[in-house]
């Protein structure tokens, strides 16, 4: 699915550890991979230094793996100039990680993560790192509800992650309360949740099925964002990997949502995966 995957480098770390994972799917989807810094003009020359520094690191990395690399530096606005090289050489993806929290903790209003989500024409993986450590994932875990979008996309992203690691992979299926007029919200026993999970959340399963990708799943109850990050927390997981779509995002923009709630309190490192405008 994926034949050219952009990964945004700046002066910060976290940007290097984004770009692993993109250098990761690069290597088992056997796509090309561009690393691309965009130097602001307000930056002073140590940024310019670590940033130049970071992409050649990251280069010398995709070569060892046999991926086609190039590394790229431009000058002026990031959201521009990333925007025009995707148009121009038909990225597929792009790889970028938060820069900073803003306000109350919040990780998408008036941030280059917002512009990237919205505008950028392809499918954007946004990065929240909480781990700095080089330590690649051991277990993936994927939050699942039902009217989930792009699964295929979504399943495809997971099942090269998991590839390119050896990792294993959690399905973590959240179910939505039944709603009564006389009992108001109840909550399914656990006996009976499997009778009513949605056949959407089989359908990523099939997808995985298709690239021989073993997984567990679980099911639980409650608030998303809480029962994300505790069950995060409970197994240890390295890497969240969730959907979201360009309305989601921007519904979280006003007021916030699970995404943005699990942005804040993860406990591992997250991806946000926000398809093409192609597949949605």
């Amino acid at each position: 699915m994926y034949k050219k995957i952009l990964a945004a480098i700046n002066e910060y770390t976290n940007s290097e550890i984004a770009a692993r994972y993109a250098i990761a799917l690069a290597q088992s989807t056997r796509a090309k991979l561009s690393l691309v810094f965009v130097a602001e003009e307000k930056k002073g020359q140590d940024s310019f230094v670590r940033a130049q520094a970071a992409l050649e690191r990251l280069f010398i990395e995709a070569q060892k793996q046999d991926i086609e690399v190039q590394s790229v530096t431009e000058s002026g606005n990031p959201l521009g100039k990333i925007a025009d090289i995707v148009r121009r050489d038909s990225m597929d993806i792009v790889f970028a990680a938060t820069r900073r929290e803003y306000g109350e903790k919040r990780y998408f209003v008036k941030t280059l993560s917002k512009e990237f989500i919205v505008k950028l024409p392809c499918s954007v993986a946004l990065v929240r790192v909480v781990r700095l450590s080089k330590g690649y994932p051991k277990n993936i875990l994927v939050p699942l509800r039902g009217q989930s979008t792009s699964l295929d996309e979504r399943a495809c992203f997971v099942a090269k992650l998991s590839e390119a690691f050896h990792s294993s992979v959690t399905l973590f299926h959240l179910h939505k309360p039944i709603t009564s007029f006389f009992q108001g919200e109840t909550w399914l026993k656990s006996s009976e949740r499997k009778e009513h999970v949605p056949k959407d959340i089989e359908q990523f399963t099939d997808c995985l099925h298709k690239y021989k990708i073993s997984y567990e799943k679980k099911s639980g109850y409650g608030v998303v964002s809480r029962e994300i990050t505790i069950e995060a927390a409970h197994k240890r997981n390295d890497l969240i990997v969730m959907g979201a779509s360009e309305r989601g995002i921007l519904k979280s923009i006003v007021r916030g949502n699970p995404v943005e709630e699990v942005l804040r309190e993860t406990p591992c490192n997250l991806i946000i995966l926000r398809p093409g405008r192609t597949h949605s």
